[in-house]
């Protein structure tokens, strides 16, 4: 069984990686609780903790929690003006969800291993118009836990990331990523030996897919995820929803634009809201749903952190209990969702606070911490 500082410590593991940050952090006081007022649903534990994890982030920062207990669906909605923290209704509103995306690339996969169109150790090779160089195969389980050998990001990212600061991920096309792969890819260990975290895994893994299917990723995502769920409120676009769009903020708590993700749209690119999300959650809750289960499979153990399935991963408490967990960073948003299956409880958590910002890790630390406060019961 894993310790609770070993759980701790892998939370960085799954950011996706901000190249450029932003060091004018803003110097927020505490803010005033308010939370007590309006007939909020949630127990005075779990208020505290909302209170202590989230009094120190800038004005206009807002937090969309979904609590799921026993099955059983509650929203609770946070933010922050003039120094206060308020109850704002907020579940229906669109965050980024950065890397929490793909554990969706993941669930992609899943669908199309469980009518059989796809087996997961096939090559991607097979699936693509191009040659990776030295003929480096890679298989789709591989891609999906980590385990390909991909380093985090594409040596040819980082100066196109310069051009464009604020949305990194711009000017990274099809043409560049196809480059890579055939003419720079390096590999950091060979494939299935362990499992390090990839962006460009994740990106490449969707961008299989698409071709596979002669689909977009956001079509696909829409047939086979947010349409099957009723997710009538997630998309890979923000334009499409700017009038309930939450605008991020960077580490300064000022507004800072949407990203793009382009060519690695599957490791980060959809927008979604706390009650969509508690749609999928539920969802994972049904014995019957293939699918879903499929993604939570261990697929690898790692002696080093924790076991990986297909997207997730899975962490083993010091209580007994399985969760499975991910989370997503972006310059304005950070994002972290945990299920335990076998007691049918999660914690979604949305926030447009900046994954740059130096308290950022407080969201994940929010949403263990609630989960903890649902295995006490």
């Amino acid at each position: 069984m894993k310790s609770r500082m070993l759980i701790i410590q892998t939370l960085l593991l799954s950011l996706n990686v901000l190249p450029y940050q932003n060091n004018g952090f803003c110097q927020t006081g505490d803010a005033v609780d308010h939370l007590s007022s309006g007939g909020h649903r949630t127990t005075g534990e779990q208020q505290k903790l909302i209170d202590e994890h989230l009094k120190k982030f800038p004005d206009r920062t807002q937090a969309s929690l979904a609590v799921i207990e026993n099955g059983s669906v509650r929203f609770y909605g946070v933010k922050r003006e003039a120094d206060t923290l308020f109850m704002h209704a907020n579940q229906d509103r669109i965050f980024e969800i950065g890397s929490l995306s793909k554990v969706f690339t993941a669930t992609l996969l899943a669908d199309f291993v469980i009518q059989e169109k796809l087996h997961l150790d096939d090559r991607i090779n097979d699936f693509l118009t191009f040659t990776l160089k030295d003929h480096t195969e890679i298989t789709f389980r591989q891609l999906a836990n980590h385990t390909s050998g991909l380093p985090r990001m594409p040596d040819n990212f980082a100066l196109l990331a310069m051009m464009s600061p604020a949305n990194p991920y711009r000017y990274y096309d099809e043409e560049k990523l196809v480059k890579y792969l055939t003419e720079n890819l390096r590999l950091s260990f060979k494939p299935g030996e362990k499992s390090e975290y990839s962006n460009l895994g994740a990106g490449l893994l969707a961008y299989a897919l698409e071709r596979y299917s002669k689909k977009t990723y956001g079509e696909l995502l829409e047939s086979l995820i947010f349409s099957k769920y009723g997710m009538t409120r997630s998309a890979t676009r923000y334009e499409l929803f700017a009038d309930i769009l939450v605008s991020g903020l960077n580490a300064a708590g000022e507004e800072t634009p949407n990203w793009d993700f382009s060519a690695l749209i599957g490791a980060g690119g959809i927008l979604s809201t706390a009650e969509d999300l508690s749609k999928f959650a539920l969802a994972h809750f049904e014995n019957s749903n293939r699918d879903l289960a499929l993604t939570r499979m261990k697929t690898f153990s790692d002696s080093a952190g924790p076991d990986m399935g297909l997207g997730w991963y899975i962490i083993e408490t010091e209580s007994g209990n399985t969760w499975y967990w991910h989370n997503g960073g972006t310059g304005g948003y950070r994002t972290s969702m945990a299920l335990d299956v076998d007691a049918k409880n999660a914690i979604i958590l949305l926030s447009n606070v900046s994954a740059y910002h130096r308290d950022s890790q407080k969201i994940d630390t929010l949403c263990f911490a609630l989960m903890n406060t649902l295995s006490k019961k």
